[in-house]
Order: C-alpha cells, then structure tokens, then sequence
C-alpha cells in the first residue's frame, strides 16, 4: 500500500488564496455526503461499525480544514490570507456544531445504541460511540426546534467572537519611548540593536524579544512598569465588549443546554469533571462541575499560602534598595527581582546564562535531545510553506515516516504573538500523516533561559500530537485527550531544560564553552526562591478565568484587577486591562486551572525517569504509555499505566516546598 504524503502547501499567494477557500469547500462537501448517508441509514442498512467510520470520514475531513486554516489565520504573512482563512475557520466550526443539533444524525447513532450493537463492537469503537453520543446531547439535540435554533445561533455567535477576541491581539502592538539612560541593565547586545531615534528615545515594542528583556533586566522601575503596562493593555478597548458579549453568550449557552455556568459545562469532558484525580488535588471525592474547579484552586491556595508569604518580603526589601519609598511589589518588579537575587544570592546572572544560549544552537539542541528521548529523527524538508521563517522537517523512526512538523519561531507582523503548538493534519494510520506546527516568537540571537524552557514546553505538545498520530479515528488523534491532562506532557519536557547534562549537548558561549554544570546548579538552587509566588501568579490567571465566567461582573477590569491583587502579594498594575488580552480566554474558557492540574500529574510523571532524564527504558515507556495512544484512553488510565499507580499530589508539593 503507498504511504500517505504530507500536505503540499502553495508557492504563492493566488495558490494560498485557493487552499484557503478550496481545501475548506472539499471537506464541507464531504461532510454533507457523509451526512446524506447517515441519515438515510435503516436499522439494518449500515451497521454500528460502518456508521463510526463513516462519522470518521467527516470528522477527519472537518478537523482538518479547520486546524489548517486556523494556523493561517495566526500565521500568514499576507492579510487578505488571514482574513480568508479566519472566514473559513468560522464557516467550519459552524458547520460542526451545526451537525450536533441535527436529530437525524443522532437517530442514525441513537439507534445503534443497543447491547446487541454494541458487542459487535470492539472497546475503542465504543470509545467513540460513546463520545459521539455525549457530543450530540451536549450540543443540544434534545431540545425543542425553537431552543435548538437558540443554541445554533450563540454557538456561531460564540465562535466569532472568539476569533474576532484573537484577532484583536495578534493585530494588536504597543510601542513606548525611553531615554538610552532608562535601559541601564540591559545586556549589550540588546542595546546594540536598539538605537536612539532622531528624537532621541529608544523605541521599545510589546513583541516578545523586547518585552522579556527590559521586565528582567531594566533597573529603572519606571521602564518595566511602561512595557508591562503597555502589555496588559494589548487589545483594549477592543476586547473590551467583545469579551463583555462572549461570557454573555456562553452563559446563556449552557444554561439553555441544561448547565449551570460555562464551567460546568466545560469541565463534564476534563479529568476533574470526572472525578479523575480528585483524591490526588484535594483529598476526597469533592464536588463535581465548575464546582471542583474552586474545589481545586482553594487546594492550591492552601498548599502555597504559606511560602509565598515567606517569599514576599524579600523580594519587598530587595526593591527598596533600589527605591526606598517602595511600599509593594508589584508584576513589574517580579521577575526583575527574582533576577537580582538570584544574581546577588546564588551568583546566577541571566545575562551571562544567556550567553550560552545562541538560538542557532538551541534549535538544533532541541531536536536532538527529543530525537534521542523518544527515538526519532529529524530529516530537514525543503517544501513551500507560509513563510521563508519556517523550518520543516520529517519526523522518522526506523526508516518510517511519522510525521511531520513545521517551526515557525520569530515574531512578525500580522502572526500569533505568543507560543503555541497548531496542529494541522490529525494522524490516521495508513491515510493521513499526522503534521502540527510551533508558532513561537523567540529571539534570533541569544535566548533567555525562560526561552528556552518555553521552546522545550511547546516542543513537548509536539513531539505528543507527532507520535499519538498512529490512530485509527480522527477523534483520538495527537493531543486529543482530556483538556485538562493536555499541558503535562509539555510541561514535564521542561524538566530537561534544566538538566545539566542535556544542556552541555547545545550551549555555547562566543567562545565555543558550553554552560558549566555548575552555574546549572545554582540555576536549579536560584529557581527555587519564588517558586509559590509563581504559584500565585497562575493562580491569579486561573481565578480570572474562572470567575469571569462564573461571577459574570458588570465590570470586567475591576473584577480582574481584585482576583489578580487578593490572590498574590504581587500586585497587579493598577488601571490596566489585561483580560482584553487573555488570550487563554478564548480556548481555555473558565478553564485556566488546567495549567496546574496537569503541572500535578507532570511533577509525578516525572518520578517515573528515577532520577535520569536520559533514561532510554524509562523514555521509552513513556512514549508508549503516555504519548502514543492520543486520546484513546483516559489519562487517568494512561497515567496510571505508567507510573503503576494513580497520580499523587505529593511530588507537587514537595516542588512546591522547594525539593
């Protein structure tokens, strides 16, 4: 049988105007064939196993064209592309939903919901069956006519505005003007590359490689608090009512779907919605729904009060040394102190950990420590994409084709102006290669450690839809596992960014040296300090995300401004709007909690490589047990699997406590 190729991108811009309306049209055509038949089915016409394939068909076809025109809507250098994939991102979404409020499709499933249908089925197509069942009730097919139409109209209401939210951010810039003087404690080279203008100020932006530098490095207090500030005011006033109208909608949304708030609806398919886990985040069964979404911040809260109460100080006394009439800490000032003590306390100074990290080291540092992790190789493609930035490579293990992934690792105009991981194609043995791509916005130079770290984060979402590709339905395919488990592979990639050993693999500095394994320790012992307030911090994040949703406040930047100054000591920056530019609120919904849910299960996970995280039987196992089976298997079970027991809170908090 000839092995399925990768996509074929265009090599110009009529040629991506054509894939960005054509590939789209083909699969909406598709689905309604698809459709057509199943509706038309008799009881003994298609049988169960033929109706999951073909609702496979569709699936496939539809996830597909929407990954594929997503990306483009977040990456494509030409706006007339965006804007046309951003059309077809909401036509097929639309369409989506649209077939989950369809009694006649659920019929054609409903009807083989039966024990004697059901054990001619082997476990995995009733996985699907049974997932396919619970997508139509929770879309909404029970309903009468009139609440269905309902349900239609805010669920495309719902989609564009969340495009039109993440729109607004990518498209959205802001610059500040400083004296030369202000950027005292800024390495030299970032220096170098920003000279006075003619007015005599240097111009800064909120893109990614001028914001890091000047929020760790600028002594100035007042230069940090301009770019943070400038940040958290990213997309306002635009998001403003349109956030305001989204939260609307989804209440009114799941209430007519029979839910009590969005975070109830949310979480019925997440572990803790479940129950998965409950034991391991708060120590009993607890409630269910939203609910245990409160239920699992209030654990955290109690688990890191205590050390962030202990960590405040310090970093309030090491302030007032450069400002004496300093009365708090605020966002501003974090990483720059945690900077400075770890400079002055551990003798660990980032710029001089920096310069063992040349992206053009990093780059292939990271391919290489994942080849040998999970066995892989990466083969360079050279193949059109969307931009002359992007590196490709084929994903081989063996002689044989996984995959394959795009990098796209620099900031641009008009391109998603965070980190993240796109899919593009969900695998299927046998028909279709599973292809994903990074949408990062690094340095070109040297790298900060964070950077690093990031890159080794998002790699891990990679590396996990590459290798759960091999899946026979489209549904379990890559990443496709519960929400909430989704970032702990990602996030216990991390781990090796901290390794010595891995590191002296890549690093260099100008004089070819890679970074001793002695500064990695005092980077390991430094990053210990902070740890709960960082804790705080994403508790702040998880709160606002919950409580926007929940609580439903008249005012959307006095409620985040209150979640954000009671949860940590770090105050927020008064006045600013940082829900405008959330961007979590979109995809994460009142769900942000999931950061540290799966950061739960990632520190347990990692007690699984005994100490070594070049461990080749424990790698090994991991990518059976953990990453290779997608979605099709709970992670609770995939987790349990490989550790042998179900996941643990306790390795949580000994990191926590600074083990």
């Amino acid at each position: 049988m000839t092995s399925p190729a990768p996509i074929a991108y265009p090599t110009d811009l009529d040629g991506w105007l054509v894939f960005v309306a054509e590939r789209p049209a083909a699969a909406v055509e598709l689905v309604a064939a698809v459709d057509e038949r199943l509706t038309r089915t008799g009881d003994d016409d298609v049988d169960a196993a033929a109706r999951l394939d073909l609702w496979n068909d569709a699936d496939l076809a539809l996830r597909q064209a929407t990954s594929e025109v997503h990306l483009l809507s977040e990456s494509h250098p030409d706006a007339a592309v965006r804007a046309v994939a951003e059309e077809r991102v909401q036509q097929l979404e639309t369409l989506s939903a649209g077939r989950l409020l369809e009694p006649a499709l659920f019929a054609a499933f409903a009807a083989v919901d039966t024990d004697e249908a059901r054990a001619d089925l082997d476990a995995e197509q009733r996985r699907l069956l049974d997932e396919v069942l619970r997508d139509f009730r929770r879309g909404g097919v029970d309903l009468p006519e009139a609440e269905r139409a309902r349900v239609r109209a805010l669920t495309e209401r719902e989609t564009e505005l969340s495009l039109e939210f993440s729109r607004n951010l990518r498209e959205s810039r802001r610059e500040i003007r400083v004296a030369p003087e202000a950027l005292v404690g800024l390495p030299q080279d970032f220096l170098d590359e920003h000279p006075a203008g003619d007015d005599g100020l240097v111009v800064l932006t909120t893109d990614y490689p001028d914001f890091m530098p000047v929020r760790e490095y600028a002594v100035d207090r007042a230069t940090r608090s301009a770019i943070v500030a400038a940040y958290n005011n990213l997309a306002w006033p635009e998001n403003d009512a349109v956030l305001a109208e989204l939260l609307a909608v989804r209440a009114e949304l799941a209430q007519l779907l029979g839910y009590g708030s969005w975070a109830d609806y949310e979480t019925e398919t997440r572990m803790i919605g479940r129950g998965a886990g409950t034991g391991a985040a708060g120590g009993s069964a607890g409630p269910g729904g939203g609910a245990a979404i409160a239920d699992f911040l209030a654990r955290l809260d109690e688990a890191s009060a205590a050390a962030a109460a202990a960590e405040y100080p310090v970093l309030l006394e090491r302030l007032r040394e450069d400002d004496p009439e300093a009365s708090e800490v605020t966002i501003a000032d974090f990483f720059y102190l945690l900077g400075a003590l770890r400079r002055e306390r551990h003798d660990v100074d980032a710029q001089l950990v920096r310069s063992y990290f040349p992206f053009d080291r990093v780059l292939p540092g990271v391919l290489a420590i994942t080849g040998r992790l999970f066995d892989i190789e990466y083969v360079p493609v050279d193949v059109p994409t969307w931009h002359a930035d992007v590196h490709s490579y084929d994903v081989v293990h063996d002689g044989e084709l996984l995959g394959r992934i795009h990098l796209d690792l620099h900031p641009r105009e008009g391109k998603y102006n965070h980190a993240a991981c796109f899919g593009i194609a969900p695998g299927i043995t046998g028909r279709v290669v599973p292809e994903a791509a990074l949408l990062c916005n690094f340095s070109r130079g040297l790298m900060t450690h964070d950077e690093v770290t990031t890159f080794f984060h998002e790699f891990g979402h990679l590396v996990h839809d590459i290798l759960g590709g091999a899946q026979r339905f489209a549904r379990f395919s890559g990443v496709a596992t519960e929400w909430d488990f989704v970032e702990a592979p990602s996030q216990l990639l991390e781990e090796w960014a901290w390794d010595a050993e891995v590191l002296a693999t890549f690093t260099a500095n100008a004089a070819g040296e890679p970074i001793p394994a002695e500064l990695v320790e005092k980077m390991v012992v430094a990053d210990r300090f902070g740890r709960a307030l960082e804790v705080r911090r994403q508790l702040g994040h998880a709160n606002v995300s919950y409580h926007l949703h929940v609580d439903r406040p008249a005012d959307l930047q006095a409620a985040t401004e209150h979640w954000y100054r009671v949860t940590s000591p770090v105050q927020p920056l008064p006045g600013v709007h940082s829900y405008a530019g959330f961007g979590h609120l979109t995809g994460y919904g009142a769900c942000y909690y999931t950061y540290q849910w799966s950061l739960v299960i990632a520190r347990d996970l990692l007690s699984g490589f005994g100490g070594d995280l070049l461990n080749a039987e424990a790698a090994e196992r991991y990518r059976r047990e953990i990453l290779e089976p997608g979605g099709s298997r709970d992670a609770a079970d995939l987790v349990e699997r490989f550790l042998g027991r179900p996941f643990a809170f306790d390795a949580y908090r000994e990191w926590l406590a600074g083990a």
